[in-house]
């Protein structure tokens, strides 16, 4: 057995994993090389239970991270190693997958062998991130996988349409003050509870028809979230509490919920809009999940750090952030530290490309904003990613920059000749991001 290196980490006994000399990271049992395929990683989920996502949102502090390429994990295990904060290593949409032609198994998988590897026990979670179809569901709730997030963006409406409101719901709301605790309280008008109820109503029926199809019998070892935030329009308070109200009516219990905040959360900037006004309102939001006794999940929060203090303070340090795009621009920056040429290529894929990815996010990218880095010198290339623009366009285009063989196959030769450099630097940006939510370090977790 040819082995040029070894991971110290992974040994329980005779098992361990380690790289052979053909460069490929092996399992090693029984005395001979196994590949890191999904029946190693089942195995590896019976025997080693450390290796399998659990149910954590009951957690107070709960972040995910959300790994396009599969090779992130070491640095975001770093991190949780060393902050007060549960992760959730296992993060995909079916949107994601498509563009990284990558599947449920896989992504399981890659967090499975990093997990053994590393020797991380601090436990995981495993997403179905952005579900819309009950078939997702059952096929990830199969797989093992312990979070659902219920995308029901296709059953809100845009507007509040006609003032139709059953005398039902007339008589449960109207004229009442519904209090919160801290100073907070929820009144309805009739046309406020008339527009709750026509835009998320038949949202609600839809969250309330899976938890009775999945969840209800308690055979589903999962945590169940609604998202109610891909829409236009934000989530008022009071339809916050309308939505919440009513699926405690149909015996749902949620761990997290995600409303649609006021201002803008677009992918790998920072907050855009009056953060006053956020305040205001994530004050009441935060009241509302208390009172209903889940968790405010928070969408597209990477890199949202002028508003992360104020989502710690006011949910009083029981929340669950979601990020992904920020961990693939980290891998990127890599590339535009220590491999120009490369990089030059992949950015100048993305440019060309650009109008095709637009589709998939909705971003505020100005390409007239993104320096051309024929005119920069090698140097002030990482640089870019301290920008918004630029980085809105890396971040959108990864799918397609993936799908290019020439690059497909420089960029994953690259972060495994850089693994540590890209563990670190995921190690200090994703630390910035719980720090700045007032996560504080576990005792004697220091970063490396």
């Amino acid at each position: 057995m040819d082995l040029i290196k070894t991971y110290p980490a992974s040994k329980h006994g005779d098992v361990f994993m380690a790289r052979d000399c053909s460069g490929r990271d092996v399992l090693v049992r029984d005395g001979k090389p196994h590949a890191l395929d999904h029946e190693a990683a089942c195995w590896l989920r019976e025997r080693f239970p450390f290796t399998a996502p659990s149910p954590v949102l009951e957690r107070d502090r709960t972040f995910g991270v959300g790994d396009r390429l599969g090779i992130a994990a070491p640095g975001h295990i770093r991190v949780f190693n060393a902050y007060d904060a549960v992760p959730v290593l296992v993060q995909q949409s079916v949107r994601e997958l498509t563009l990284t032609g990558r599947s449920w198994e896989d992504i399981l998988d890659c967090v499975t062998f990093m997990a053994f590897r590393e020797g991380y026990t601090g436990g995981f979670g495993a997403d179905g991130d952005h579900l819309k179809q009950k078939k997702d569901i059952a096929d990830l709730l199969a797989l093992g996988f312990t979070m659902v997030t219920l995308d029901c963006s296709d059953h809100i409406r845009k507007d509040d349409g006609e003032d139709r409101l059953p005398d039902e719901l007339a008589n449960l709301y109207l004229g009442k003050a519904i209090d919160l605790g801290g100073g907070q309280s929820i009144a309805f008008s009739r046309a406020e509870l008339a527009a709750a109820y026509n835009i998320y109503g038949e949202a609600v029926e839809f969250a309330a028809s899976v938890w009775d199809e999945f969840f209800a019998s308690g055979c589903a070892r999962a945590d169940f979230e609604m998202s109610i935030d891909e829409t236009e329009l934000p989530t008022t308070p009071a339809q916050h509490f309308f939505v919440a109200a009513e699926l405690q009516r149909r015996g749902v219990k949620l761990a997290t919920m995600a409303p649609r905040f006021c201002g803008e959360f677009q992918k790998g900037i920072d907050y855009i809009g009056d953060k006053a006004q956020f305040e205001r309102e994530i004050i009441t939001h935060a009241a509302i999940a208390r009172h209903f006794g889940y968790k405010l999940s928070i969408h597209s929060g990477s890199d949202k750090f002028s508003v992360f203090p104020l989502i710690g303070k006011h949910t009083q340090g029981r929340f669950h952030v979601k990020t992904a795009g920020t961990n693939w621009l980290e891998a990127m920056r890599i590339v535009a530290e220590h491999d120009p040429a490369l990089y030059r290529r992949a950015h100048a894929f993305a440019a060309q490309h650009v109008e095709e990815a637009r589709k998939y996010y909705h971003v505020k990218l100005d390409m007239a904003q993104v320096p051309d880095p024929a005119g920069l010198k090698d140097h002030e290339l990482p640089a870019l990613f301290d920008m918004e623009d630029p980085r809105q366009l890396i971040h959108i285009t990864y799918g397609l920059i993936l799908s290019d063989p020439g690059l497909h196959g420089a960029l994953y030769s690259f972060w495994d000749t850089h693994a540590d450099a890209y563990a670190a630097a995921l190690e200090q940006h994703i630390g910035k991001h719980l720090s700045m939510l007032g996560v504080t370090k576990k005792q004697g977790g220091e970063l490396k």
